[in-house]
């Protein structure tokens, strides 16, 4: 007796269909599974045969093949154990299923048979809907994931007894926002605002930028200056997210199985703040069967990288690729995948070892020799230093500035300050895939960032002079139009240029 249902698995993030083919025959009882599965697939076996069983269905005492279509694809993950279950109740005729052709099959099974959810629902519904099948059965908490994708007739089950004798029960959401969804993805009240912070006039307008255009941002300061205080703050800043950005990220999110219980889509930019003890393959995804790393997880948002200088080379230096590129491309020897990984790089490091280079007279000295000095600052290579748009330092405050009751900048202030900029670069690049300042290159960045001729000559004095890369200068152009649409500026002028150099402070050459 032969019988096929369909399930899915996970391709780095996209979803790809899976056909569960069941065959049983006279022969020892034998359970087989073929088509280059995991270990974790492997042992659903055990799993599937007491959840049968528990749930009163019989299972059969003949040799059971299963193959996972296409055999070529690695599948891994416990998302097919419920599709197998279904396949071996519907081969040997226990239960029947209306259109199994048409009908998508997901979930983790207990011993006990209930069912449990799995990571990656949003990319399969996804796939699913991509090839023409309109119906899923899946873990009652993955039901709010699947219904962000419209169309789809979802049939949630919380145990593998609901398959006994009952009609299959499908519905519809057509506007993911009629639907009630769990606490994890509710926008939540940020406690956290620019108005806290006292003083750091210069750094807020760095951030500014940073926030307007989506340009990288490192601040150089010693330690207790709020270097960490005033980045962790960036995403109350941010534009907020389209609602292509939003269902981006939440697939992702869904891909690496962060989107926790109840669930609708990411609303809030994500912030991530790795440790530096983390691997290369933590920072930008990786493993047998790649994941996404942070990187990826940052995509449309923050990547806070705190004492920069600390990370090992290597970590950082495959920053490279994805701060260029905007995605991760990853190789195995029978796949490429790429995950994307257009983030917003925001990182902070001491000024030297010690940290109190620069503050002599402030009651710290620093007693770092020059030759420390320079090893520390070289664990950042000269590449990646170009790809940091805005180099900035933070000084240390003084007693004045954080006693006064002087009524400081807010985020919603800055916001909207940022909101006019934005708007500026959407008329500005209407019909193009460009969005941001940042994202500038080619024949584009000639085009938008022509400059006046005062500051055409401050420019090319400052290249020589400074020893610039042609990417800095690149740069330095892009800083200098996100300056003018803060401004209000349709050109660029010399005081727009002469402000994106001092934030270019690690360009100057090095004297030997």
């Amino acid at each position: 007796m032969y019988g096929k249902v369909l399930s899915a698995c996970l391709h780095g993030i996209e979803g790809k269909m899976i056909e569960v083919e069941t065959d049983l025959s006279n022969g020892l009882p034998v359970v087989s599974i073929v088509g280059l599965p995991d270990l974790a697939v492997r042992e659903s076996v055990e799993r599937v045969r007491s959840a049968i069983k528990n749930c009163g269905f019989t299972f059969p005492l003949q040799r059971i093949t299963i193959n996972l279509a296409p055999a070529d694809l690695r599948k891994e993950g416990s998302a097919f154990d419920l599709a197998i279950a279904v396949g071996i109740l519907l081969t040997s005729g226990q239960i029947r299923l209306d259109e199994p052709h048409n009908l998508l099959i997901l979930g983790e099974l207990a011993l006990d048979g209930s069912i449990r959810p799995v990571p990656g629902v949003l990319s399969m519904v996804a796939k699913a809907k991509q090839v023409g099948i309109t119906h899923i059965v899946l873990p009652r908490q993955n039901a709010p994931e699947a219904h962000l994708i419209e169309g789809i007739h979802v049939c949630p089950i919380a145990n593998l007894s609901e398959l006994k004798d009952k009609k299959i029960i499908f519905n519809t959401v057509n506007d993911v926002h009629d639907f009630s969804f769990g606490m994890m993805t509710e926008e939540q009240p940020g406690t956290e605002d620019y108005a806290d912070v006292c003083g750091q006039q210069q750094a807020k307008r760095v951030l500014m930028i940073c926030a307007a255009g989506m340009h990288n941002v490192l601040f150089i300061g010693p330690p207790g200056t709020g270097k960490t205080m005033l980045i962790r703050r960036l995403p109350t800043i941010l534009p907020d997210m389209s609602e292509y950005e939003a269902l981006e990220v939440t697939r992702i999110y869904s891909a690496s199985g962060k989107l926790g219980g109840g669930s609708s889509l990411i609303r809030s930019r994500p912030f991530r703040a790795p440790h530096h003890t983390i691997s290369p393959a933590g920072l930008i995804g990786g493993g047998s069967i790649p994941k996404p790393g942070e990187a990826s997880l940052a995509h449309r948002g923050v990547l806070f990288l705190d004492e920069l200088p600390e990370f090992q080379r290597n970590v950082l230096e495959v920053l490279r690729q994805p701060l260029e590129d905007r995605h991760v491309t990853i190789g195995r020897a029978r796949a490429v995948y790429t995950f994307p990984a257009q983030f917003l790089l925001a990182a902070s490091m001491n000024p030297c070892p010690c940290g109190f280079l620069g503050t002599d007279g402030a009651g710290t000295a620093c007693h770092c020799s020059p030759h420390k000095i320079d090893h520390y600052r070289s664990r950042i290579s000269g590449p990646l230093l170009d790809r940091i748009d805005l180099h900035a330092e933070v000084p240390r405050v003084e007693y004045a500035a954080f006693s006064t009751t002087e009524q400081q900048l807010s985020s919603a202030e800055m916001k909207e300050t940022i909101g006019r900029a934005r708007k500026a670069q959407l008329d500005r690049f209407g019909g193009t895939k460009i969005r941001y300042n940042s994202e500038l290159s080619g024949r584009l960045l000639r085009e938008f960032c022509r400059l006046d001729r005062a500051a055409e000559q401050l420019l090319g004095a400052s290249f020589d002079a400074l020893g610039l890369s042609v990417r800095s200068h690149d740069r330095i152009l892009k800083i200098a139009r996100t300056i003018a649409d803060l401004e209000g500026c349709a050109s660029i002028a010399a005081p727009h240029v002469a402000e994106a150099l001092q934030y270019r402070t690690l360009d100057k050459k090095t004297a030997h």
